[in-house]
């Protein structure tokens, strides 16, 4: 493999071809895809190496120490040699990158093979193809987020840590000194914490950066406008904090902290600048001066980072990896924004000459990324498969009347859109609820006639007079609760989503394969629609490929809602996108066999690009930054000189520009979204043994899709769904 070396004594940069390193227990294997030029540390390293020796001995006066105190126990001649050895010797540049786990070493269960993570540490981060990285080195990248940004992740942890040493409260200013990388993001950190920030560079484009990403001046460290701004933020009080993120051997930044600082403000140091402190201003103001130690607690601690040994969460509450994981998570939901941070993205085949251009000043950045598009392109864009259903037919069962059901949980969706059309059902029997909490359960049975309630789901599955079980509980239990419920020869209706990932997925078809039970249905309901049902049979059979434009229109949750909660119950298009996808699906008659994803910035809204064997195509634009008066879905689909258009289920009309005449439904009051028609499907084919209302197969394909997603956003290309039809 390659990787990117310096010989620190004659300053040479080259990408060597070295071995790759083993898999160790407690660490994954990772193969690169984007990894981040430290433009701050990295390149001072870069610069000392091209200096003489009595430069190399003056920007480094503690190694100097260091070998003065070896000459004095070992002699020069020990000394010389093993300075020498030292120096004329390859080392490693980088320190923070993201890349795809490729082996899982021994006693690591929290990633697999394919995962993306992001990784810390410059021993195990390195600009190079491959790296083994301990377990507290990395952290799994969240759904939806992009690895170029998530190759951020150490420097954001730098400046996390450097933020929390700081203890700032809402409504406090803060001076940041130095708005290169870590400055930047510093900025951002602050401001997500409800701090108004004054940002100090010399260099314009800078300051003007960090104004549009939230500090509320920023300005030349000589000019006026900074003071000016101070004041007038603090009523001529002074800053709460200062962050020192300036590198250089000058002694202004300490002195303008002292002189912008409130009496007993802090001084938190987060790079390598000077730190001679004028003792009459720091001991006039009692200046609270406190060092940043890089990622945070457990840097430089070798049990920690090479053992993995944690620190328990009561004692130390943010250690390095929860701070990497914290600050992917901000990335993720979009508190903080890297990408205008990125300058530049250079091909790691280009490595030299791109430290070459920013050593030389060639290239004026802040963010430069290497990327690893020949090494990572199979791992960002694989081919996912889609699991075949492998199950005896179920032999047709006599009819039975009434149909007995049960169901497992009896939330909000339960509640309004599918019990009330079973309550009223002719040839049905709701015959038990199984809620966690007896209150719910009892309050199911009062409103919908359940003969039981209970909070014992073992009793249900062991109920041989029950026909049909339903699943609504929360989306993380679906797979589970599916899978148990086959095994126990049950037809079940499972709410979307049928699983949140590929293991999830596996899971429910095992158990198929094993009971040989495949009574399954998905709620996905909109094909069901009457007034779709009705538009797609006016529009007709097609025969050349599609177009189909789906928009909908999700608008923003409720602050405490249970979606949001990602990390047990998966991203919100996880758990809804399904009902797009199968409708889409269903229009075409056919199941998708790629899948490709686009997401703005703070991943707020997402697009899917949904390709079919036809040559048909499907975008579905999933918002939450849509207004709440436009309709939430819409659909277009256009082919063979004809076009269909729904309009949020209440009017559906087909255009066919031959006879050059519109044929549109009528308006309805009410939106059908087809839960009841699908809720009579399923009713009829669990009480006369007949097929289920969709194919198992297709179900299989659109949840395989839906999680291709997440897929195809992480390695922003196209996915192919292996095996799809």
């Amino acid at each position: 493999m390659k990787q990117v070396v310096q010989n620190y004594k004659s300053g040479e940069l080259a990408l060597l071809d070295v071995p790759v390193p083993g898999c160790k227990p407690g660490g994954v294997l990772v193969r690169s895809a984007y990894s981040l030029i430290s433009t701050g540390t990295e390149l001072m390293k870069v610069s000392e190496a091209g200096m003489s020796m009595v430069g190399k001995a003056r920007s480094r006066p503690d190694q100097v120490a260091k070998v003065v105190q070896s000459v004095a126990t070992n002699g020069v001649p020990a000394t010389y040699r093993k300075v020498m050895g030292k120096l004329d010797s390859y080392t490693p540049l980088g320190y923070s990158l993201c890349g795809v786990v490729e082996q899982v070493g021994t006693g690591i269960d929290d990633v697999k093979v394919g995962d993306f993570v992001a990784c810390a540490g410059n021993e195990h981060a390195l600009h190079a193809e491959l790296n083994w990285v301990p377990e507290n080195l990395y952290a799994p990248v969240p759904d939806g987020l992009a690895p170029r940004h998530a190759a951020f992740g150490t420097v954001g942890s730098i400046a996390l840590q450097g933020v929390r040493r700081g203890e700032p409260q809402l409504g406090d200013v803060a001076l940041v000194i130095g708005l290169g990388l870590i400055g930047q993001l510093v900025v951002q950190l602050l401001t997500a914490s409800g701090v108004r920030v004054v940002g100090v560079d010399p260099d314009p484009v800078r300051c003007e950066l960090a104004e549009r990403m939230g500090a509320a001046a920023c300005g030349d460290p000589s000019s006026a406008a900074v003071e000016t701004a101070v004041a007038e933020l603090t009523g001529g009080l002074g800053v709460d904090h200062v962050y020192l993120a300036a590198g250089g051997a000058g002694n202004q930044p300490v002195e303008l902290a002292a002189r912008m600082s409130r009496d007993r403000g802090r001084v938190v140091d987060i790079g390598k600048c000077r730190l001679d402190l004028p003792w009459n201003a720091y001991y006039e103001k009692e200046l609270d001066v406190r060092f940043s130690r890089s990622y945070g607690p457990g840097r430089y601690d070798p049990e920690y980072e090479l053992e993995g040994r944690d620190y328990p969460i009561g004692y130390v509450r943010w250690t390095e990896r929860r701070n990497l994981a914290c600050f992917l998570d901000l990335l993720a939901r979009g508190s903080v924004d890297v990408d205008p941070l990125v300058s530049h993205i250079a091909a790691f085949d280009d490595a030299v000459e791109t430290y070459q251009r920013l050593k030389d000043g060639d290239m004026k950045a802040v963010a430069v990324l290497f990327s690893y598009p020949g090494q990572t392109a199979e791992a960002a864009a694989p081919a996912v498969a889609v699991p075949a259903v492998k199950a005896k037919p179920t032999p047709a069962r006599p009819l039975r009347a009434p149909v007995r059901l049960a169901f497992v949980g009896a939330g909000n969706y339960a509640t309004s859109m599918l019990l009330p059309h079973l309550a009223q059902r002719d040839g049905v029997e709701l015959s038990t609820v199984v809620t966690t909490t007896a209150l719910s359960a009892a309050n199911a049975q009062r409103k919908f006639g359940f003969g039981q309630a209970t909070t014992d789901l073992d009793a249900v599955l062991g109920d041989p007079s029950i026909d049909a079980v339903f699943v609504v509980t929360r989306h993380s239990s679906h797979a589970e609760l599916t899978r148990r419920a086959l095994l126990a020869g049950k037809a079940v209706f499972v709410e979307k989503p049928l699983a949140l990932t590929e293991d999830e997925l596996a899971g429910v078809l095992a158990a198929v394969e094993e009971s040989g039970n495949d009574r399954l249905q998905v709620g996905f309901n909109r094909r069901f629609a009457p007034l779709l049902q009705e538009a797609a049979k006016r529009f007709g059979a097609r025969t050349g490929p599609a177009s189909v434009r789906y928009l909908v229109n999700a608008g923003r949750l409720e602050h405490g809602s249970w979606y949001l909660q990602q990390g047990t119950e998966g991203s919100r298009f996880a758990g809804e996108g399904g009902h797009f996808i199968d409708t889409v699906s269903w229009l075409l008659a056919a199941d998708p066999i790629s899948v490709y994803a686009r997401a703005t910035s703070g991943n707020e809204d997402l697009h899917i690009v949904l390709g079919y064997p036809d040559g048909s195509t499907a975008t579905v634009s999933y918002v939450t930054t849509g207004p709440a008066g436009f309709p939430k879905e819409t659909l277009d689909l256009v082919a063979d000189g004809r076009a269909l258009r729904l309009d949020d289920f209440v009017r559906a009309a087909v255009y066919d520009g031959r006879r050059g005449r519109w044929v549109s439904s009528r308006l309805r009051k009410a939106r059908d979204k087809g839960q009841n028609a699908e809720l009579a499907a399923f009713v009829k084919a669990v009480r006369t043994g007949g097929p289920m209302p969709v194919p198992l197969q297709s179900l299989v394909a659109t949840t395989a899709a839906t999680l291709a997603v997440r897929t195809a956003l992480a390695g922003g290309a196209p996915v192919t769904l292996a095996g799809a039809r």
